[in-house]
């Protein structure tokens, strides 16, 4: 099995935000694998699933973002997975809006949820980055207000398109591996 795990926080004050692109991955996963019902579990919404003859749990932690190993580490205890076994779906500022890279291991570079879940599985999760760029120069707040909004509409517009692609990076992940995935996956998208 792999696990899944789409980094946000719960409840529907957050539903829209940039920080949920993880959840809403997680969601879209389960949509492509007939909407199996999620359950409370492992201190989160957990639900297995099979997409394209491989197995899946999908989690999504509702420890808040900051606590996110407190749930992930349970899956993986019980499951008795490697941190190789578990993806991290998640949204990146260093990333411009759109953009969707695979990696293995590496730093949290400031995203807490992923720092959580490093501090208590360990290193070497793969995770799935999606770009949501830095706030503009004009942006009033500072970056936990800035991803904790939700997109403005020109960024709504591709939305969809954005979490079907990371969709497809997580399925072809699984079926394919890590060095297949990132061939597809990291290229340039033009602009």
């Amino acid at each position: 099995m792999i696990l899944v795990v789409g980094l946000g926080n719960p409840g529907p004050r957050y539903q829209g935000t940039r920080h949920n692109l993880g959840y809403r991955v997680v969601d879209r996963l389960a949509e492509r694998a007939g909407n199996p019902a999620f359950r409370a579990k492992f201190r989160g919404q957990f639900a297995p699933v099979e997409l394209s003859g491989q197995s899946l749990g999908l989690l999504k932690p509702e420890t808040y973002m900051n606590e996110s190993g407190k749930s992930v580490q349970p899956a993986m205890q019980f499951y008795k997975l490697a941190p190789s076994a578990v993806v991290l779906v998640h949204d990146e500022l260093d990333l411009d809006f759109g953009d969707v890279r695979l990696k293995q291991g590496g730093g949290d570079a400031g995203n807490r949820g992923v720092r959580s879940v490093t501090e208590a599985i360990g290193p070497g999760t793969q995770r799935l980055r999606i770009g949501i760029g830095k706030p503009p120069p004009e942006f009033q707040g500072d970056t936990a207000d800035f991803v904790l909004q939700g997109f403005p509409s020109a960024d709504r517009a591709e939305l969809d398109n954005v979490i079907d692609r990371a969709a497809d990076a997580v399925v072809l992940l699984a079926t394919r591996g890590i060095s297949v995935a990132m061939n597809a996956t990291n290229q340039r998208r033009p602009r």
